[in-house]
C-alpha cells in the first residue's frame, strides 16, 4: 500500500481589492475601528469651547447733586474739676503712712498721709530748751536792772552804768522773743509731717507711696475739689479761631441724656508743643454736672447762617485707579459704565466731598465698584415689590438683586417633604 501524501496548505490571496464608493466603517477590523473612533474623540476634545457670555450686572445708581456741607463740629473731651490741686508735704521726710486711696472722697482737715516726725520733734524740743535758757537770761537781766535803778536813785552809781544794765535787759528780751519764734517754727515743722486736705473733694491720683522719701513740696495726692465742673478738650490750629471766651456751646455725655448748656471759659494762648493743639475749657451750667472723668462731647454753635453747597459721595462709590480716585459713571444711552477720575477735597462725616471731576446730573454707581470694567454693560437695579401676602422672610429674599444672564438656564427643584 503506497504512503499517503501530506495535506496541502492553501494560502489566501493578499492582493488588495480596490475600494469603490464611500468609505465604510464596516470594512475595518475591530481594533482598527476602535483606534479611529478614539482619534476622532481626541480631536473633538481639543477643539476650543465657546466662552460663556459675561452676565449683565445690576448696579445701584445715585444722581450727583450739590448738598449743604455739615458745618457743625463736635469735639470729644473729659469732665474735670475746675480746681484740681496736687498737695504735698511742706517738709521733707520719709512717708510712713498713707491714709488716702484713689477715688476716695475726703473732707477738709482729713489726714491724707504722714511722714516720720521724730527729727522734727527733736528740733522742737531743742527750741523749747532755748526758750527756757533765754527766759532765765532775761529774768537775770531784769533783776540787775531793778537793783541798779535803786542804787541810781541814791546816787551810788552813775547814769552810764544804769544805761548798760538797761541795754542788757533789752538784749535778753530780744533773745527770748527769738527763742520763742524758733520754738513756734519748729512746732509748725512737726505739724507739717501730717498731710491734711484743705477742702472737700475726691482723690484722683496718688503720686507717692509709703517708704518713699519725698522732698518738700513734692506732689503726693491729687484732689479734685468739689464745685463747678469743666469739659476740657483740644482744638486743632485751623479751628481755634472759631472758639472764643463766653461762646455758648452744647454739651452731651457719652452715656446719653439731655444736652447740657455750656460756656467757653478759657482758650489756651499757645499750642501744646507735642500735639500742636489748643486746650479749651468749657464751664457746664448745670446743678447736676456729669461725673468726674466721664466722656463728653462739645458742639459749638454754628457761626454761619447758611452752609456752603458741595458734591458729596458715599465712600462705597470710590475706588483707586492707579494714583487717582475714580468712580463709575453710567451712560444711559448705551447702558454701559465708564471710569471717571475725581478729586476728593475732604471728608464730611461718612461722605467724601468731591472737589473736581463731576457735575450735577451725572449718575454714579454707588456700590459694587470693584467688580466692574470699562465699557461693561449693566442694568439699573430695581428693587422688587414684595407681595402683600408674603411674610417678612420672603420680603427680605425678594429684595436681593439677582444678575440677569443670557443663554440657557437650568432650574433646580427643591425636594418636597
Amino acid at each position: 500500500m503506497p504512503p499517503l501524501a501530506p495535506p496541502r496548505t492553501v494560502t489566501p490571496s493578499r492582493t488588495p481589492q480596490p475600494l469603490t464608493g464611500a468609505f465604510s466603517w464596516n470594512l475595518l477590523p475591530g481594533w482598527r475601528w476602535a483606534a479611529a473612533a478614539g482619534a476622532v474623540a481626541v480631536l473633538a476634545a481639543c477643539s476650543r469651547a465657546e466662552p460663556p457670555q459675561e452676565p449683565i450686572r445690576a448696579v445701584k445708581l445715585l444722581t450727583v447733586g450739590a448738598s449743604p456741607l455739615s458745618t457743625q463740629f463736635e469735639y470729644a473731651g473729659d469732665v474735670r474739676a475746675r480746681i484740681e490741686s496736687r498737695v504735698g508735704f511742706r517738709v521733707a521726710g520719709k512717708i510712713v503712712q498713707r491714709q488716702a486711696e484713689l477715688g476716695q472722697r475726703v473732707q477738709a482737715g482729713q489726714v491724707l498721709a504722714q511722714i516720720d516726725p521724730r527729727d522734727y520733734q527733736l528740733s522742737a524740743d531743742a527750741a523749747r530748751a532755748q526758750v527756757a535758757s533765754a527766759q532765765t537770761q532775761r529774768d537775770l537781766a531784769a533783776a540787775d536792772y531793778q537793783r541798779f535803778s535803786a542804787l541810781k536813785a541814791q546816787n551810788f552809781i552813775s547814769g552810764a552804768e544804769l544805761d548798760r544794765r538797761s541795754a542788757t535787759l533789752k538784749a535778753a528780751d530780744a533773745s527770748l522773743d527769738q527763742a520763742r519764734a524758733q520754738l513756734a517754727s519748729q512746732g509748725n515743722q512737726a505739724t507739717y509731717t501730717r498731710l491734711v486736705a484743705d477742702t472737700a473733694g475726691v482723690v484722683t491720683g496718688i503720686d507717692a507711696e509709703p517708704g518713699q522719701v519725698v522732698a518738700a513740696g513734692a506732689p503726693v495726692v491729687r484732689i479734685a475739689q468739689d464745685g463747678p465742673r469743666d469739659v476740657v478738650f483740644s482744638v486743632p490750629e485751623d479751628k481755634v479761631s472759631r472758639m472764643r471766651a463766653g461762646q455758648t456751646v452744647s454739651v452731651r455725655t457719652w452715656s446719653g441724656g439731655e444736652a447740657l448748656p455750656g460756656r467757653v471759659r478759657e482758650v489756651a494762648a499757645s499750642a501744646d508743643p507735642v500735639t500742636r493743639t489748643f486746650l479749651v475749657k468749657v464751664a457746664i451750667d448745670s446743678e447736676t454736672p456729669p461725673p468726674l472723668g466721664s466722656t463728653a462731647y462739645v458742639i459749638p454753635a454754628s457761626a454761619g447762617s447758611e452752609a456752603p453747597q458741595a458734591i458729596k459721595l458715599p465712600t462705597s462709590a470710590l475706588r483707586q485707579e492707579g494714583q487717582q480716585t475714580a468712580v463709575w459713571v453710567y451712560d444711559a444711552a448705551s447702558g454701559t459704565v465708564r471710569s471717571q477720575a475725581i478729586q476728593v477735597a475732604r471728608a464730611d462725616g461718612n461722605e467724601a466731598v468731591v472737589g473736581a471731576g463731576l457735575s450735577p446730573g451725572m449718575q454714579v454707581v454707588a456700590a459694587g465698584v470693584h467688580v466692574l470694567s470699562p465699557g461693561q454693560k449693566v442694568q439699573v437695579y430695581q428693587p422688587k415689590q414684595p407681595d402683600a401676602a408674603a411674610n417678612t422672610g420672603n420680603i427680605a429674599t425678594n429684595n436681593i438683586a439677582k444678575p440677569v444672564t443670557s443663554g440657557p438656564t437650568s432650574t433646580v427643584s427643591a425636594p418636597t417633604r
